[in-house]
């Protein structure tokens, strides 16, 4: 992909998350990766979305560093440097405070299979990642909650396929979602929204006790 096509599509998917109720003011970001180039393109720091063109998206690289661009890139870039250097498959990624996954996210709780509507899209439970130590907050908070949720997905036993589950939330913060491309990583970010809210009302009419998980066998034919 061309560059000037890579930053086409990242700010049609920055824009993509008004249409969808994703975002909040300029709470979120949508990157794309060339990794032919080694760059990533990524939406510019509390820029509006509505009028945000291709050549408003900051290129930056491997290292977070920025190679074009007037803009400061989002402040949530060292995160997404820190998922495409740690999950190579990974081509976009999307980071929104959408409210019901970001409700979870506060409240420490992932969310489970319940359904065949999540078993599309994520095989099994979206995980959460622990809460950030003060010294990692010190240390640097962005580039910490990416390790924090490389971590969270290559330490878990068995580990978790990042291109089985594209999605995570963020003790105490938000969720990211990624994807094939940004406009993947928008779709993804779509799911896991919608996910959320099922769960959250399933919880509420499920009584006292929390409601089943979808039957494993049912999850697999509906993911594969």
């Amino acid at each position: 992909m061309m560059l000037r096509d890579l930053r086409e599509a990242v700010a049609a998917a920055n824009r993509a998350l008004v249409e969808h109720g994703l975002v909040t003011l300029t709470w979120g970001n949508v990157s794309g990766i060339d990794r032919g180039k080694g760059l990533i393109a990524i939406k510019p720091s509390g820029v509006p979305y509505d009028g945000l063109t291709a050549a408003d998206i900051v290129l930056v690289d491997l290292n977070g560093q920025i190679a074009e661009g007037g803009l400061r890139p989002s402040s949530d870039t060292s995160t997404h440097v820190a998922l495409y250097r740690a999950f190579a498959e990974v081509g976009g990624i999307t980071h929104t405070h959408s409210t019901h996954a970001t409700a979870l996210s506060q409240a420490r709780v992932e969310i489970p299979c319940l359904g065949t509507s999540h078993a599309d899209h994520f095989m099994g439970t979206v995980p959460c990642t622990r809460q950030l130590t003060a010294e990692e907050v010190d240390a640097g908070y962005e580039a910490s909650t990416g390790e924090v949720i490389v971590g969270r997905f290559l330490q878990a036993d068995p580990p978790i396929d990042p291109t089985r589950v594209p999605a995570v939330l963020v003790a105490g913060h938000a969720p990211f979602a990624w994807g094939e491309d940004a406009a993947g990583s928008v779709r993804n970010a779509v799911a896991l929204e919608a996910c959320a809210r099922m769960a959250i009302l399933s919880g509420l009419l499920a009584g006292a006790g929390p409601p089943p998980p979808l039957e494993p066998h049912v999850l697999k034919k509906h993911h594969d």
